[in-house]
């Protein structure tokens, strides 16, 4: 009698790679990448991204930010996955045409939180007692010895401090600030008060955050309702002496209005994020001794980009279990469409 065949294994779902502006290396251990290519086949279109449309009809995922309108979303009808590995929810994907699909949207800001947060402090302990001022003063043999300089020192501990925007930054910053035994008023519109009483800060309304506060943070993403949300008009709350510190988009602050009260003495302010970047050399807060200047480095560095990698292999490896993904950060159905984020200009190799 003849044995009955064994039936056929299925085959691995495709996932295609089209990662720019990250490569492959950044965010792929060679560990990491050697599971994922055990478990999925793998298109990878690093450096070749205008092959996309020659392999939606057979993926599973992309894994990557190219331009997904409706019209390619249907060329797709196997996908069940777009994972991005930029950090940003950009406007170039038919969000409602995924949702309607049930295409799994996922972002890997939360890999950034952490890092960024680091930053943040550091940034605020630096305008706190001014360090890069006094360093950069040591250099040009303008070094003040002991306390000659210290005339608008503040320390953190004890401070007053306010937060604007609690997502992944905000809930990332509040641990790090538990130290200092600061009181910690934040602001969030999308967030009930609930959410920010629980974590330990007072929930605040804005110009009560920035009229009372020591050092703001400024972490909030930016929408169609929050560009310029720190405007002219909000920037004359701060009291005279305050910090500020702005780590998340540029859009969110009036630049123009910024410089002005920098300029005047009358604030000091760190910045990691611009209205264009780079920025032109001529720019003039470059020459301003109270704003210290960053170029958006907070968040990239080789630990994240990795850790990148490692929650996309997790989720892919979840939904191809028919589960839901849990590393990574799903777009939401109500919030995605409003954000107005643009890609960060990234050094290539």
């Amino acid at each position: 009698m003849t044995a009955p065949p064994s039936p056929a294994l299925p085959a691995k779902p495709t996932v295609v790679i089209s990662p720019e502006p990250r490569r492959n290396h950044e965010i792929f251990s060679p560990q990491v990448w050697a599971e994922l290519t055990t478990a999925f086949d793998v298109v990878d279109l690093q450096g070749r991204p205008d092959e996309l449309d020659q392999h939606l009809a057979q993926a599973f995922a992309i894994v990557g930010q190219p331009d997904l309108p409706a019209s390619r979303l249907d060329s797709a009808p196997g996908l069940k996955a777009i994972l991005n590995v930029e950090g940003n929810f950009y406007p170039n994907v038919d969000y409602p045409r995924c949702f309607e699909r049930g295409i799994h949207v996922l972002g890997c800001g939360p890999v950034y939180a952490v890092p960024v947060a680091e930053f943040a402090l550091g940034l605020a302990l630096d305008l706190a007692r001014g360090i890069s001022r006094q360093d950069r003063a040591f250099r040009a043999g303008r070094e003040s010895y002991v306390g000659a300089d210290n005339a608008d020192a503040i320390t953190l501990t004890g401070a007053r401090i306010g937060v604007i925007g609690f997502g992944n930054l905000g809930r990332a910053l509040l641990p790090l600030l538990t130290p200092f035994r600061a009181t910690v008023r934040a602001y969030d519109p999308w967030l009930p008060d609930g959410v920010l009483a629980q974590a330990g800060a007072i929930p605040t309304g804005l110009d009560e955050v920035l009229s009372t506060s020591d050092v703001v943070f400024v972490l909030a993403t930016v929408t169609a309702d929050s560009e310029h949300l720190i405007g002219a008009r909000e920037l004359a709350l701060l009291a005279d002496g305050a910090r500020l510190v702005l780590v998340s988009r540029a859009a969110v602050v009036d630049f123009e209005a910024l410089l002005e009260h920098v300029g005047a003495g009358r604030i000091q302010a760190a910045v990691d994020v611009w209205p264009d970047e780079p920025m032109p050399a001529d720019y003039p807060g470059r020459g301003l001794e109270g704003l210290v200047l960053s170029p958006h480095r907070a968040g990239g560095i080789p630990s994240a980009f990795l850790e990148i990698g490692r929650l996309v292999v997790d989720d892919l490896t979840l939904i191809a279990r028919g589960l839901p993904p849990v590393r990574m950060q799903a777009a939401a159905r109500e919030l995605v469409g409003r954000y107005r984020n643009r890609p960060v200009a990234t050094p290539k190799d």
